[in-house]
């Protein structure tokens, strides 16, 4: 009985110390929340396309290799 209050005892102080860092954090404005969106997609985009670019070339390299 007495393992459950502590419990919940801790379960409160958590819950009481997660609010007050949350409120403490700068969070970011809709338009930087946008705006830093568009750049990691883009970012991904441009990263995926190199990647793959590169898949393909080495896929084509080790093709004329094996075949010889």
């Amino acid at each position: 009985m007495a393992a459950k209050k502590k419990q919940q005892k801790g379960l409160s102080k958590f819950y009481r110390e997660t609010s007050a860092e949350l409120r403490k954090v700068s969070w970011p404005t809709r338009d930087e929340a946008i705006q830093l969106t568009r750049v990691v997609l883009i970012v991904i985009f441009v990263m995926g396309a190199f990647l793959g670019l590169l898949d393909y070339a080495f896929t084509q390299l080790f093709g004329l290799i094996l075949s010889a």
